[in-house]
This record gives structure tokens, C-alpha cells and sequence, in this order.
């Protein structure tokens, strides 16, 4: 069985590379091949707009009520078994996805999808935290945040083709390659909690809810800045296409607009995480935020393309540098013992910013006006990024007490 490396000097990040961030391409990859038709899939099944729309949301349903489970099964059968089980899961569900005849099966597919999805990314964070010194615990996660971006990037475009050959079935069967794939190159994983796990078999395992208890202060100081973070990132998907169709900017020019502000967010995944091993998780953090809120917040004066796409930008360049920061804070906070059901707790927190930032967009912008929502949303933001600079830079100094 592989160890970690023994020393930062010893460490190089290429030697992980396959291991580290090949399931997490491959699988993102998939993903992101079938994130933008669960909604036409939906359709096809003779489902109308809104229960197609809740068709997408549980995707993040699925995540969000697999966070707490999922660490608890990380705990039990190690990071290792978890991503390959998670992996051929999630290809039945994309199978099942391919072969659905009604709208159920189509959503029972997605929850199961997102269900497996977080315990991919528990397992991966997990493994990251075993393999990888603390001197490059922010490189190695941020660039893992930057390989989902990879496929993410590289997965629609494949499903265009795909479905310009054949038809929006063939994408949820090449998303369920991709998920067989990721599950088979789990299997060159070393196993480095095996003799951790051996050691506490004669031991009472630690339920999750006695971790979320004992580390409640972290989990509702820096865990709230955590779904601040997440709920900012949101944002984007939410608030921004809404103002792009308000102002008359067609879906092709808002969907080349995402595409830039995705590039954008690769260029700069890495240098935020030398940034964050280098002068800390402060620097990185709070511009994830402070730019949703300035955006947001500039959005009314914004009423051509290029202005909506300068937005875009900021966004972009906030969450690229920011990129793993929910994984590395999560590292940071996390214990010896009982880390996984803690990571599990941590998971949710993100997940609950990720599902709740849509609502809170929703709320405002029935009641008020858009120009007012974008106002009210920029103000929760800047109240945002003073909550997340502060607990942030807590943790930063307790980090640097630590080495």
C-alpha cells in the first residue's frame, strides 16, 4: 500500500496527478455533458417548463440530502471504495437517465445522480487531504476545483455533438462511460486510510451527529462563510441570466457570455491556490464574494452586452481564484478523527448555499422589482463578504499558529 509523502520536500504534485484528478475530469466531464439537457430530456417526456425546472433542482436536491449519509459511508469504507462505488451508481443512473419513459424515472435518475455526485467529492477532498502535504494542500484542491471546471468546460461540447449525430440519449450513455471510467481509474487509488480504519474496526465507529456536535462553533462561524461563499457563487446561474433576458440579450450571446466567464475561471484557478499557500485563504476567499456583491450590485447600469459580460467577468475572476477554497477551508477545520462525517456536515453547508441562493434570488425578485432584487442581493453581499473576511481571516491565523 502507497503512504503519503513524508515531507513537502518530497512532494511533487505531477506524481498524484492521474490519481488525484483523472476520476474528477472524466466524471465532471460527464456531467457537464448532461447538466444542460436534463431540461429538454425533460421535455421530450412531455413535461412542462416548471416540472422541468424541477427536474434540474434535483440535482442539487440530490447532494444536499446526500451530505450527512455520505460522510458517514466515506467513514466506514474509505475514500477509495467510495469514488469507484459512487461512480458505477452514477452510471446507472445515467443509464436509467438514457432509458426513462416518464418524467419520475428521468428525476428519480437525477437525485440518484447528485446523491452520488457529493460522495464523489467528499471522497476525492478526503484522499486530497491524506496524499498532500499542508504546505500544498491550496495548489493541489484548488486545482482540483480546477479539473471539475475542465470538464464542465469540455463536457458540453461533446453532448453538442453528440446530439447533432444522434440524440439527447446518446449524452446520458456517454455520461455513464464517463461515470465507469472515473469508477475504473478509482482502482490505481492508493488506499491510505486502510490501516486507519483497520485500526478502529474493534472500535465504536463515530456517528455523525456526535461530530457535527462536537465541532458545532466551526461549523456555524466558518461553516455559515462557507454557504455565504457558495450562495454567492450561485448567483451567476441565478440572477445574471434573468438580467441578460431583461435587458434583451438573446440566449446565444448569454451562453457565449458563460462560456468566456468560464474560460476565465480556469485561467485563474491555480494562482489562486499558490496565492492561498502562500499568503493564505483570506486573499482568495473574500473576493469570491465581494465580486458577486459589486456585480450585483453594478448590474442596473448594465444594459448592453458588453456591460452584462463585464459582470460576467468579475464574477469570473473572483470565482477562478477562489477556485477549491470550500474544499481547502474544509481541510483546514477538519479533525483526525471522525474527518469524514465532519467533511460530510461541511458539504452540506455548501450545499445549502448552492440551493439556497437561487431561492433568495426567487423571494426578492417577486416581490420587487428586478433592478431592486439585484440592489437587495448586492447589500446581503457586501454583508456576505464582511461576515467571510472576518471568520476567514480567523482561520488564517489559527493555520499559521499551526505551522
Amino acid at each position: 500500500m502507497s503512504s503519503p509523502p513524508t515531507s513537502p520536500e518530497q512532494f511533487r504534485l505531477r506524481d498524484v496527478a492521474l490519481t488525484a484528478y483523472g476520476p474528477t475530469i472524466v466524471s465532471s466531464t460527464g456531467h457537464g455533458a448532461v447538466m444542460p439537457i436534463l431540461a429538454l430530456r425533460a421535455r421530450d417526456l412531455g413535461s412542462d417548463v416548471s416540472t422541468a425546472a424541477i427536474i434540474v433542482a434535483l440535482l442539487g436536491i440530490g447532494m444536499l440530502v446526500a451530505s450527512l449519509p455520505g460522510g458517514a459511508l466515506v467513514a466506514r469504507i474509505g475514500e477509495r471504495q467510495a469514488l469507484m462505488y459512487a461512480g458505477l451508481a452514477d452510471a446507472v443512473a445515467m443509464a436509467a437517465g438514457a432509458l426513462a419513459g416518464s418524467v419520475w424515472l428521468l428525476g428519480a435518475a437525477v437525485v440518484l445522480s447528485g446523491m452520488t455526485w457529493t460522495i464523489f467529492l467528499m471522497a476525492r477532498q478526503g484522499f486530497m487531504i491524506d496524499v498532500v502535504p499542508l504546505s500544498h494542500r491550496a495548489r493541489a484542491l484548488s486545482t482540483l476545483g480546477g479539473s471539475h471546471r475542465v470538464g464542465l468546460f469540455l463536457g458540453p461540447l461533446l453532448g453538442a455533438g453528440l446530439i447533432s449525430l444522434l440524440d439527447l440519449s446518446a449524452v446520458f450513455w456517454f455520461a455513464c462511460l464517463a461515470a465507469i471510467g472515473a469508477a475504473a481509474l478509482a482502482l490505481a487509488m492508493p488506499d491510505l486510510g486502510a490501516e486507519r480504519r483497520a485500526a478502529a474496526d474493534g472500535a465504536r465507529h463515530l456517528s455523525v451527529w456526535s461530530v457535527l456536535v462536537s465541532h458545532r462553533r466551526t461549523l456555524l462561524t466558518l461553516g455559515t462563510a462557507v454557504v455565504v461563499i457558495s450562495a454567492s457563487r450561485s448567483v451567476r446561474n441565478s440572477l445574471l441570466p434573468l438580467w441578460a433576458d431583461h435587458v434583451g440579450i438573446s440566449p446565444s450571446a448569454t451562453s457565449l457570455i458563460f462560456a468566456l466567464s468560464g474560460a476565465i475561471d480556469m485561467l485563474f484557478f491555480y494562482p489562486g491556490g499558490w496565492l492561498m499557500d502562500r499568503v493564505g485563504r483570506l486573499v482568495v476567499a473574500v473576493p469570491v464574494v465581494a465580486t458577486v456583491a459589486l456585480a450585483t450590485l453594478l448590474l442596473p447600469l448594465a444594459t448592453t452586452t458588453v456591460a452584462v459580460a463585464a459582470a460576467y467577468v468579475l464574477i469570473a475572476v473572483g470565482n477562478g481564484l477562489g477556485s477549491g477554497i470550500v474544499m481547502v477551508l474544509g481541510a483546514d477545520a477538519a479533525p483526525v478523527e471522525g474527518r469524514a462525517q465532519f467533511l460530510g456536515g461541511w458539504r452540506l453547508c455548501g450545499d445549502i448555499g448552492i440551493s439556497g441562493g437561487p431561492l433568495v434570488v426567487g423571494a426578492v425578485a417577486a416581490v420587487a422589482p428586478l433592478a431592486t432584487a439585484c440592489i437587495v442581493i448586492g447589500l446581503l453581499g457586501v454583508a456576505g463578504t464582511a461576515w467571510t473576511g472576518y471568520w476567514v481571516g480567523r482561520e488564517d491565523r489559527r493555520l499559521s499558529r499551526r505551522r
